[in-house]
């Protein structure tokens, strides 16, 4: 089996040690072996752990809802009505990000193409466009 060590892991997530060593003091990282020096080890199973903590962090859970989440999924068949309610609720979240995300990506695109209409107008020596004719 593969293992990693917290330098490794730390730029695998793009995150420092430190928030390694405080997920594992809040129990979101279980079972963190170490090497006869102190070493941390990782595991694969660590990596799986990592990819979802950062998801639901880009999802706004809380470090509480994540612990929340690891705590009734230690136990997913008694807490299916729970997790299921958890992973809702923060679905809901992100699909509202994503559209707040894609209209701000039409009004920056809009603003593109306005200015590379005022380019090319200052350019050709021709009348400025208005901002009117870039608007949704």
């Amino acid at each position: 089996m593969k293992t990693y060590t917290i330098k490794e892991i730390s730029q695998l997530f793009q995150l420092p040690s430190s928030t390694l060593r405080y997920y594992e003091e809040m129990g979101l990282l279980k079972n963190v072996d170490r090497t006869p020096s102190g070493q941390r080890i990782y595991t694969e199973d660590h990596i799986g752990c990592l990819k979802a903590i950062c998801c639901f962090k880009r999802a706004g859970l809380t470090i509480t809802d994540i612990s929340r989440f690891f705590t009734l999924e230690d136990n997913e068949f008694t807490n299916i009505d729970e997790i299921l309610a958890l992973l809702y609720k923060h679905r809901t979240h992100m699909e509202q990000k994503l559209e707040e995300i894609t209209a701000d990506l039409i009004h920056i695109n809009e603003k593109i193409a306005y200015h590379e209409a005022i380019k090319k107008a200052i350019a050709e020596n021709r009348e400025l466009p208005s901002w009117r004719e870039f608007m949704d």
